[in-house]
């Protein structure tokens, strides 16, 4: 079981500790319906340093990443973050990630569990390419600073002017003396930033943050409430909402595919999609009965079944039960009501428009 560099600080703060994604992290530290709700009125600090990085370089960096990942790259300014994913030939997802454009070179972040799969899936590929590509993931940690107050206490840290750092832009500067990468970014849906460092200095940065939002009420988050708090902004989770055997375009997240772009791995097969016609959809749906929907659940129009939930419980904001699901075209359309079958119970649900809470990242 590996361990972040703010590894020793989560077991001061008494935190609740889980295995996730080969790492020993902490789901909760107050409790998790309390802490959602602090990152959605004032800020929460978050370590993610479970999460990958990937520098690519050399003379055919961007063909590369052009080519392994389905959105337009070539579009990006320095400076500038773009969400995408990699497919397999096939159209099945390897992942989803952050691609950062550099002035000489990229970085790709993907999630923790896959790690290990998208380095070997990249470099399977880079040899038909002039590019440099190594692993950044255990030098590098990260800290996500997210809630109402994020720029508030991040900017007693720093001279850069975050009030001029739009959302999914980054640039390189100091924070409490300390170089890293700042990125206007974050996977809860409210004001924030990501701190890419190094790991010796981790722990310096982690008080240095709560020192200066003490004034704000700044508290540490754990990985339960930053998964209710992207699970009302609909953000997918990789293993739940999308993994190989899901299409992009089955989880909407066409936004993020760029199909008259070059020739990305996969375009051919989500080309043929598109063509044939989707049978299922990725879709928001809300309890219209009690009852918490899990991931698996079964979902159903009369008698027949129509989908199954990938992701599903209590929203905090709401105060009801809220769920991702795949459902089979036509049923996927918003208000459709359908029935999940929870412990052999028919509950009602209706599908609804996404996100569940409006967005307040700017």
């Amino acid at each position: 079981m590996k361990q972040t560099a703010f590894y020793a600080i989560h077991k001061s703060l008494k935190a609740k500790m889980v295995p996730f994604a080969g790492y020993d992290m902490p789901i909760q530290f107050e409790g998790i319906m309390a802490e959602h709700e602090h990152v959605r009125n004032k800020a929460g600090l978050f370590d993610v340093s479970h999460m990958g990085e990937f520098w690519v370089q050399g003379p055919e960096a961007l063909e590369f990443v052009e080519y392994v990942t389905a959105n337009n790259v070539a579009a990006l300014s320095t400076g500038q973050v773009q969400y995408s994913v990699m497919c397999y030939e096939d159209g099945g997802i390897v992942d989803d990630l952050l691609v950062y454009k550099f002035d000489d070179r990229f970085m790709l972040v993907v999630n923790a569990s896959n790690v290990d799969k998208d380095f070997a899936h990249l470099k399977a590929l880079d040899k038909k390419f002039k590019v440099q590509l190594s692993n950044a993931s255990d030098e590098v940690a990260l800290l996500a600073v997210q809630g109402p107050h994020a720029q508030s206490i991040l900017q007693k840290l720093t001279v850069a002017k975050l009030q001029d750092l739009e959302f999914y832009h980054f640039g390189v500067g100091r924070v409490a003396g300390i170089e890293m990468i700042i990125s206007r970014t974050g996977y809860t849906g409210e004001l924030g930033f990501e701190l890419y460092h190094d790991t010796e200095v981790a722990e310096a940065l982690w008080n240095a943050l709560m020192l200066a939002g003490e004034e704000f009420d700044l508290a540490p988050i754990g990985l339960g409430a930053r998964d209710t708090l992207r699970l009302e902004m609909k953000y997918c989770l990789y293993g739940n909402d999308i993994d190989e055997t899901t299409t992009p375009l089955e989880a909407r997240l066409g936004w993020a595919v760029d199909l008259d772009n070059g020739d990305f791995l996969g375009r051919d097969a989500l080309l043929k999609q598109m063509e044939s016609g989707l049978e299922r959809f990725l879709v928001a749906f809300e309890m219209q009965d009690r009852g918490l929907p899990r991931r698996g659940y079964e979902i159903y129009k009369n008698e027949d079944k129509v989908g199954h939930v990938t992701s599903g419980g209590q929203s905090p904001t709401l105060k009801k039960g809220i769920g991702l699901a795949y459902i089979d075209n036509p049923y996927h359309k918003i208000n459709t009501e359908l029935q999940i079958d929870i412990r052999g119970r028919r509950l009602g649900i209706k599908v609804v428009k996404p996100p569940f809470i409006k967005k307040k990242t700017s």
